[in-house]
């Protein structure tokens, strides 16, 4: 696993050649996509891309944490944070 991440110049041009579209729709289509799932989880909802995951947000209570350089306990608020649930299709993909 020593490969670099595809970045999103790499991603954008596998996406035109595969959807024979021009990159720069495929520039505004995974920009589009990547602000829709962002605005729905942001909301509290979830998004499901088929074959690739779901992803959430999920609420975390406040709790105590401790500083590991003074030893410390610290209150953390409560926050959200995203989940993301890899799906099926692609966890045997990558194991077959």
């Amino acid at each position: 696993m020593s490969q670099k991440p595809m970045t999103k110049t790499q991603l954008v041009a596998s996406l035109s050649e595969a959807a024979s579209i021009d990159k720069a729709v495929a520039n505004r289509t995974l920009d589009a996509l990547a602000a829709i799932v962002a605005g729905e989880v942001e909301n509290g909802g979830a998004v499901t891309l088929p074959g690739l995951g779901k992803f959430a947000c999920r609420e975390r209570p406040a709790r105590t944490v401790r500083n590991p350089s003074t030893g410390e306990q610290i209150e953390k608020p409560a926050d959200r944070a995203v989940k993301v649930v890899i799906a099926k299709a692609l966890k045997d993909v990558v194991n077959s």
